[in-house]
């Protein structure tokens, strides 16, 4: 076969319908600001030009508040019984079965249906002029009471972790799909570009989900979550190494994209210029990246506030370095805390997490509120799904006094970004297992926060394998009640 001929026909492949351009794509920068974008006349300017425009910013289709997005993801799934759904008569029934109306054939991962209710492991108490009623558990969460907006009411189609998290992240339960914060940088482009627009940090014992839910799915990978390491380098491999100054990386890396552009002419493949704009991020990331970890420049109210040492990984560290992100132009920021699984002792499971979270999460929010930026930065806390109103107990797993997966009700709240500041929204029923006022599913939920963003979710779409393709699928309605 001919090589040239054969390269050729790849290239087309490529440009017609494999790559991450095709002929309708190459206009994406365009594809919300309007028509008549150039197409390009060659495979290389395409896929340049293509990727370059992805990252460019673009107005949303209609004015918001919010401008970008901080998402404290409790992964594990923290107890709403325990924590925001105050609920007396589950500890009238302490100790006896759900009736069977209640049940309703609902099978655990864990228990059995017939296990015994547990009632609150904790006190609860009002706060603020709205009066939110919050568990004691939180130290910290009442000085913002009137600043958040809480949802009592979601649901969610999965009961399992990884599924689950996947779900609210992409809205489907299996990887492949693109994440949240993707479609955000596809709608609104990046406003940096000396740092990655989307970032991913975790603190704590791992996500179920992994990567895929930060993943771009099958939208261009410049929209992929970069995950940044919480303690030393954010990235490995990104200093130089001893001997090599910046002279010497320039022109490593100069001939590296040379390389690399001699394959692009030859294939036409955006990833290639993806790969490119990829080392050129590296290579700003060697100076961006130590001005931005450099959290001793802070004051020392200000880490106190957030209860931070800037030598020690911790999720208050990740809090403040998200806030300086926000500063920067990062346009979406995930922090994943995980290890509120508690199949066992939700009291000292929920205690140790509220100890590592609780400071630095209304630090944040106050930190936010005192430099102007929470109005255009919206911030998310939650877990996946909820807790069983019933106890899980297995001497044989060492399990006692724990609560299984629920995924019928449970609570998250968002603050800023245009939300509804000292909202109560949605009600459970008196043992908090069913949804009876305002029910919120995961593709509303993921329906509002776009809206705060300024797009409307049935309109923000991909097309991909024949269809065009969104966060909510073909599901979800805004909330509007809960933004102002």
């Amino acid at each position: 076969m001919n090589q040239n001929r054969s390269a050729v026909q790849i290239a087309r492949r490529y440009f017609l319908h494999d790559c991450g351009i095709g002929l309708g794509k190459a206009a994406l920068g365009s594809l919300l600001v309007g028509s008549g974008a150039h197409v390009a006349t060659t495979l290389v300017a395409a896929a340049e030009s293509a990727t370059n425009n992805l990252l460019a910013p673009r107005q949303p289709q209609f004015p918001s508040s919010a401008k970008a997005v901080i998402h404290l993801f409790m992964a594990g799934a923290p107890s709403h019984l325990d924590l925001f759904d105050y609920k007396p008569d589950l500890a009238k029934l302490e100790g006896n079965p759900l009736p069977e109306s209640v049940i309703m054939g609902q099978r655990y991962a864990f228990i059995r249906p017939d296990a015994a209710v547990m009632g609150p492991q904790f006190k609860f108490a009002k706060h603020g002029q709205t009066g939110l009623e919050i568990s004691d558990a939180f130290s910290h969460l009442p000085k913002i009471a009137d600043d958040i907006c809480v949802i009592r009411s979601l649901h969610t189609d999965q009961f399992n972790h990884a599924p689950a998290q996947l779900f609210l992240n992409t809205g489907f339960l299996q990887p492949g799909r693109p994440s949240l914060g993707s479609w955000v940088l596809y709608g609104l482009g990046a406003e940096t570009e000396d740092l990655p627009a989307y970032v991913v940090m975790s603190t704590g014992a791992g996500i179920s989900g992994g990567a895929a839910n930060w993943s771009s799915g099958f939208l261009p990978t410049v929209y992929t979550g970069v995950r940044l390491r919480n303690h030393g380098d954010p990235i490995l491999n990104v200093a130089n190494p001893d001997g090599i100054d910046a002279q010497a990386q320039r022109d490593a890396l100069d001939q590296i994209n040379r390389l690399n552009r001699r394959r692009l002419e030859t294939l036409g493949d955006p990833e290639i210029a993806t790969r490119i704009a990829n080392y050129e991020m590296a290579f700003r990331l060697q100076s961006s990246a130590p001005d931005l970890m450099n959290l001793k420049e802070e004051s020392a109210q200000t880490l106190a506030m957030y209860g931070c040492d800037p030598d020690k990984p911790s999720f208050a560290r990740a809090c403040l370095l998200a806030r300086r992100m926000a500063e920067r132009g990062v346009r979406f920021i995930n922090i994943y805390h995980e290890g509120w699984d508690a199949h066992s002792n939700v009291i000292g499971n929920h205690q140790k997490n509220l100890e590592a979270t609780d400071q630095a999460t209304v630090a944040l929010i106050q930190d936010l509120k005192r430099l102007g930026m929470l109005d255009s930065t919206l911030v998310i806390w939650g877990g996946e799904f909820g807790r069983t109103p019933m106890i899980e107990s297995n001497a044989s797993l060492g399990r006692a006094n724990g609560r299984d997966h629920h995924p019928q009700a449970f609570t998250m709240w968002m603050a800023g970004g245009g939300m509804k500041a000292g909202l109560q929204y949605g009600k459970t029923d008196d043992l908090g297992f069913h949804v009876v006022e305002n029910p919120v599913h995961v593709h509303d939920l993921q329906a509002t926060i776009l809206h705060s963003l300024g797009f409307d979710h049935e309109r923000l779409t991909y097309r991909f394998a024949g269809r065009d393709f969104r966060l909510t699928d073909v599901h979800g309605q805004v909330v509007k009640e809960l933004v102002s």
